[in-house]
């Protein structure tokens, strides 16, 4: 049975009358008489009992009709809720990226975006680089704002270039340094992300590159926790330069190079995108870079 059956089913509980009802759904007699005919041949009963006045639901037909008028509302509100998701002036975007874009990029995005298309939704999910990727391939999340570029199926548009800095206590003694090398650090205790997150390849390559071994003293998956952990003066740290002085800390230019990553929005082009995603995607197009 299709749901337009039920809404048939509903119009012949409403009207009594075979032939009202044909009227109000704009087809003929006969083809209702033969839909009815069909679905009690399917359900394996008489639903209406016939009489010279009409047509009248049984007992059967009854809850039939209660159970076909709940189809109908919840295929009607799905049909509705849909729309507003698809729509691309008022649907959802959902939108995954690093923790560390939590307090300096993605608002700002989100607040260009609003500007430019107040009625949509932006659903969020903030996780790490491999929790974000997952979302992306298995189609919960349609766009990412992530590190490094993904490799190939995937689009890319740089949103961000990073610079790397060394963090340090706002009272530590380099913190009036305007420049370092990181063989200069080689005996502070480093505070920075587990083995296996992106970002810790990158800060073991600049430091192997400097040909220092550095003395790790705490681990966080969180950048700003690691920065946090620094203002407390707990050790040093490389981190972009847009978190520096969050928690009473300085950030200081580092000479290596390759000290900079770039943050960029990624999707699969092995899919289409919805209509608020793509509308989000042409936004993001015109931006230029943040700083």
């Amino acid at each position: 049975m299709q749901v337009e059956d039920f809404r048939r089913l509903l119009a012949l509980g409403d009207h009594e009358q075979i032939t009202d009802a044909a009227v109000a759904l704009r087809m003929s007699q006969p083809s209702l008489s033969r839909l009815l005919a069909r679905v009690e041949d399917e359900l394996g009963t008489r639903l209406f009992e016939r009489d010279a006045k009409g047509v009248h639901p049984n007992p059967y037909g009854t809850l039939v009709l209660a159970g076909a008028r709940d189809i109908v509302e919840r295929y009607d509100r799905l049909r509705r809720d849909l729309a507003d998701l698809l729509d691309p002036e008022a649907g959802t975007v959902r939108l995954a990226f690093l923790d560390s874009m939590a307090a300096s990029l993605v608002p700002r995005v989100l607040r260009d975006f609003r500007q430019e298309a107040p009625r949509v939704h932006v659903a969020l999910r903030q996780a790490s680089g491999h929790e974000i990727m997952r979302d992306l391939e298995s189609g919960s999340a349609e766009l990412l704002i992530t590190w490094p570029r993904p490799s190939g199926g995937h689009g890319w548009l740089p949103l961000q270039r990073q610079r790397l800095v060394l963090v340090v206590p706002a009272g530590h003694r380099l913190a009036g340094r305007r420049r370092i090398k990181l063989d200069e650090i080689a005996t502070e205790d480093v505070v920075t992300v587990p083995t296996g997150f992106g970002f810790r390849s990158l800060v073991d390559e600049l430091f192997a590159a400097a040909g220092v071994a550095p003395r790790i003293s705490f681990e966080s998956g969180d950048l700003a926790t690691v920065e946090g952990i620094v203002g407390a003066g707990l050790g040093v740290a490389l981190l972009p330069d847009q978190l520096a002085g969050t928690s009473n800390t300085v950030g200081i230019p580092v000479a290596a190079p390759g000290a900079e990553r770039t943050v960029g929005l990624t999707w699969r082009t092995d899919r289409v995108l919805p209509p608020p995603a793509a509308r989000f995607l042409a936004f993001a197009r015109n931006l230029t870079p943040y700083d």
